[in-house]
């Protein structure tokens, strides 16, 4: 079935700020989930009515927000009571905008691709994760509302049942335990990939075929896609640990800088990938031409070996009759015997010079 999009034709010419969804369409209904939490306790609730959020907000601890589906009005409603600059609810919009990172005084925001592991032919799937920290809350937009692969099942597990630091820190180690989730299934998705392009590989040093040039450029295509995806993480992140914003304390800073060296590994990773791959298609291309080249190698040396004898049984094919042999009772054993001794000594020659 082909999947619904929506295309930014129709915004264009449009002011700045005008809220519209752009991309493909992975949600039909929004789905809103609240995660209240403080040291002593933890209240969860679902389908909370919008405008009881900042109320929420406004008691002792920290406040979750997950949304989960994109819709214009829905974003538009949470923006407003947030007070969110409407450039930032548009790119939250826009599933096609490059990872940023934005520090608007009362809060910060950032916008990310998450990538997991799944079983399809790409073997990983990708959506776009926008995050607000503020004073009390982070608020999360992720543009699917399905939970088979949810990127911040982990964080929601450790929330819900009181392990690690998050009850005891502020909003902003939420904010970090989130990012540093995303940047977890990055390495996920490279070990999937990873493991592809191995057995391609092995495949293509035993026996190289045409379907294989496929499997490499759609291998290809799909770094490509992750390069773009993990590379502005790096200026993200990085920004996070320079440590410029108030909303991030100083004991988070050190978990920012550990993300960030986390972040340099995915990359480099993805490098290697890609020059893997580029390196696996010329040892394709060198394969595909030795194999033709052992084969007109073959090819040339049962020619050749068949030259001479060619020129015997041509000879004798001449219509003369004053040819000797021709009477000879044993003529034809004898030709017959002379054309295998060609072919032999042929053979042991291209044998001795490592032709054959």
């Amino acid at each position: 079935m082909r999947k619904k999009r929506r295309s930014i034709a129709p915004k264009v010419g449009l002011s700045p700020g005008t809220l519209m969804h752009i991309g493909e369409i992975r949600a039909e209904e929004v789905k809103l989930r609240v995660i209240h939490y403080n040291a002593e306790n933890i209240e969860e609730r679902e389908q909370l009515p919008l405008e009881q959020l900042p109320g929420l907000v406004a008691q002792p601890g920290v406040t979750w927000i997950d949304i989960q589906g994109l819709d214009a009005k829905v974003v538009a409603d949470v923006g407003s009571l947030f007070d969110v600059h409407p450039l930032i609810l548009e790119d939250i919009l826009n599933t096609n905008q490059r990872p940023k990172f934005e520090d608007y005084g009362e809060y910060l925001c950032i916008i990310a691709k998450s990538l997991t592991a799944s079983q399809d032919e790409a073997g990983y799937e990708s959506e776009q994760v926008s995050m607000i920290l503020g004073e009390g809350y982070v608020i999360s937009f992720r543009e699917s509302s399905a939970r088979a692969n949810d990127v911040f099942a982990g964080v929601y597990e450790r929330v819900v049942h009181g392990k690690g630091k998050l009850h005891t820190r502020r909003a902003d180690y939420l904010f970090y335990a989130l990012l540093d989730n995303l940047v977890d299934h990055y390495f996920l998705v490279l070990e999937e990939i990873g493991e592809k392009i191995e057995n391609v590989e092995e495949e293509i040093v035993a026996q190289p075929n045409p379907g294989l040039l496929q499997d490499l450029h759609r291998l290809k295509r799909e770094m490509i896609y992750i390069r773009k995806a993990v590379w502005p993480a790096r200026e993200l992140v990085g920004a996070l640990g320079r440590g410029e914003s108030a909303h991030i304390e100083e004991a988070t800073h050190i978990y920012l800088r550990d993300l960030y060296d986390h972040v340099i590994q995915v990359i480099e990773t993805v490098e290697i990938y890609r020059e893997m791959l580029s390196g696996m298609q010329d040892i394709y291309l060198s394969s595909i031409s030795n194999r033709m080249n052992e084969i007109m190698k073959l090819l040339t040396i049962i020619s050749t070996i068949f030259i001479p004898l060619t020129f015997i049984a041509g000879v004798y094919g001449m219509n003369f009759e004053n040819m000797p042999e021709l009477k000879w009772q044993y003529g034809y054993y004898g030709v017959l015997s002379a054309m295998a001794l060609a072919a032999l000594t042929m053979a042991a020659y291209f044998r001795r010079r490592r032709w054959l």
